[in-house]
């Protein structure tokens, strides 16, 4: 065998050896970009369930205000019948009777559509804050993935170790979104 082939054998043995070392970085960037991807589409879901609720809730404060006019309308009506001389007094007075039946049946209805609403309104709220959670859970891991990356540049596991904390840390941040009532 030549010096020349020895020190290639050599070369590789070394470059083989290397390669055994950064497996565990390679893993752990492997590891790192599933859980983004995870992460990615939890984040998605939950933006689109608060977009759909506050569809939902918009809708809900739409049939509020659509009430809300009709039993305005209705008082209108009230008042006009109480000062307008009429000739037929019997009529006048089951007509009021009849909206003021109506008014006592949208004043519940009203307080029942608001409280809809509002019920709504808190799951965008939360749907929210756990899309918030994702997003900065995703970031992290990125982060992450990224600075564990540069070891395999570097050779330097110092940058595998800040990874795996940035990680770890978007890991607690994207989990937490699950807990968030």
């Amino acid at each position: 065998m030549e010096a020349n082939e020895a020190h290639e054998l050599q070369e590789h043995a070394e470059h083989g050896a290397h390669d055994q070392a950064m497996r565990p970085v390679a893993f752990t960037m492997s590891v790192l970009a599933v859980c983004i991807a995870i992460t990615t589409v939890l984040g998605h879901r939950t933006h689109t369930e608060a977009v759909l609720d506050q569809n939902k809730a918009t809708d809900q404060w739409n049939l509020y205000q659509a009430k809300k006019i009709r039993s305005n309308n209705t008082a209108l009506i009230q008042e006009l019948l109480s000062v307008e001389d009429v000739s037929n007094k019997q009529a006048a007075a089951d007509l009021a009777k009849s909206y003021a039946d109506h008014q006592e049946k949208w004043a519940a209805d009203l307080k029942d559509e608001q409280e809809k609403a509002e019920a709504l309104e808190k799951k965008v709220d939360l749907a929210e804050t756990r899309a918030n959670r994702f997003d900065l859970g995703e970031a992290l891991l990125e982060i992450g993935l990224v600075v564990t990356s540069v070891t395999l540049l570097t050779h330097s596991r110092v940058y595998w170790h800040f990874g795996l904390l940035f990680a770890v840390v978007g890991a607690v941040f994207a989990a937490s979104a699950f807990v968030v009532r």
